[in-house]
């Protein structure tokens, strides 16, 4: 029987948030669903993991190399847990773009990037050219099917499920010339950028890195998750990890208020999904204008406040 495996993205204690949509988006293959957790100790995650509901078991796979996973000591065990799959999975994320790609190549499978909509077992639909231009993908019948899906598109997998979890064992010899050296994390109290369900973003009109204060307020106003604008990166007011857009990060929010950000193909490539788009500029000719559902034209200095004052 067809199974489809999907490889959880994790931090070693929390299963990350863009499981449980790229779980919608592997259930709509149709067939059952193992979720696999690469870790040194894959317990916390696993249980995480097992509480989704659609999958059907989770595969804990521990050993000390997977204590901060790598793409090049993942691609190999995900290589060989795939021999018993017709369809492997993982988040279109920054992380499962690094790792999908090399666990395609060594199964020998076309991989089909940032699935949006399943057809059918072998057939999608993906975003190309920043999303303009939407195209139908056919994977070939006679390998495993790999890709990464796009979680911008899908919805949570509720809680509520009782999958079975079990250890398994994998007999790979994994390549010794990339090592862990350690990780640099932009630490926030703020909702994660990807799954947060309010997002606020400046751009350059924000001025410069001392001004991002003001976004930093009326996101802690509305309980958001703060993004910006590559311009804003490049500038230097805020780390890469910020970024929303082509080359940064794909968000899907109920709410994204942008503020002095002027719409770039690339930033609209990122937010396209969100449910209300709010947008503030003073140029009455911005592009964001043409795809946001809320367009004021004004001084962001002067309407921040008086948002903040509303807000109470």
């Amino acid at each position: 029987m067809s199974r489809t495996l999907l490889i959880a993205e994790h931090d070693g204690k929390q299963l990350n948030p863009s499981t449980a949509k790229a779980l919608t988006g592997a259930l709509a293959v149709g067939h059952p669903v193992d979720i696999a957790v690469f870790a040194a100790d894959a317990g916390p995650v696993a249980e995480q993991a097992a509480s989704l509901e659609g999958a059907d078991k989770v595969l804990k796979v521990e050993r000390a190399e997977n204590e901060h996973p790598l793409a090049a000591t993942l691609a190999p065990q995900i290589e060989a847990l795939a021999a018993d799959y017709s369809h492997v999975f993982m988040p279109s994320t920054t992380f499962g773009k690094d790792v999908m790609p090399r666990a395609a190549a060594l199964l020998g499978s076309p991989q089909v990037s940032d699935i949006m909509e399943v057809l059918d077992a072998h057939s999608f639909k993906r975003p190309i050219y920043a999303n303009n231009v939407i195209v139908t993908v056919k994977a070939p019948s006679d390998t495993v099917v790999t890709g990464t899906i796009r979680t911008a598109s899908f919805k949570d997998a509720p809680a509520g499920g009782q999958a079975e979890i079990t250890d398994k064992s994998l007999d790979v010899e994994l390549p010794g010339h990339s090592r862990f050296v350690e990780l640099e994390v932009h630490k926030s109290d703020r909702p994660d950028l990807q799954s947060a369900q309010r997002v606020v973003s400046g751009g350059r009109g924000v001025g410069n890195k001392e001004n991002f204060e003001i976004i930093y307020r009326i996101a802690d106003k509305l309980g958001a998750g703060v993004g910006a604008s590559r311009a804003a990166v490049d500038a230097g007011f805020v780390p890469n990890d910020m970024q929303v857009g082509q080359t940064g990060k794909i968000v899907a929010p109920e709410l994204y208020m942008c503020f002095g950000i002027s719409g770039a193909i690339q930033h609209v490539t990122g937010i396209k999904d969100a449910g209300t788009i709010v947008a503030v500029n003073k140029d009455p000719d911005a592009p964001i204008f043409e795809i946001a559902d809320i367009g004021l034209v004004g001084d962001l200095f002067e309407i921040i406040p008086e948002l903040e004052e509303k807000l109470g």
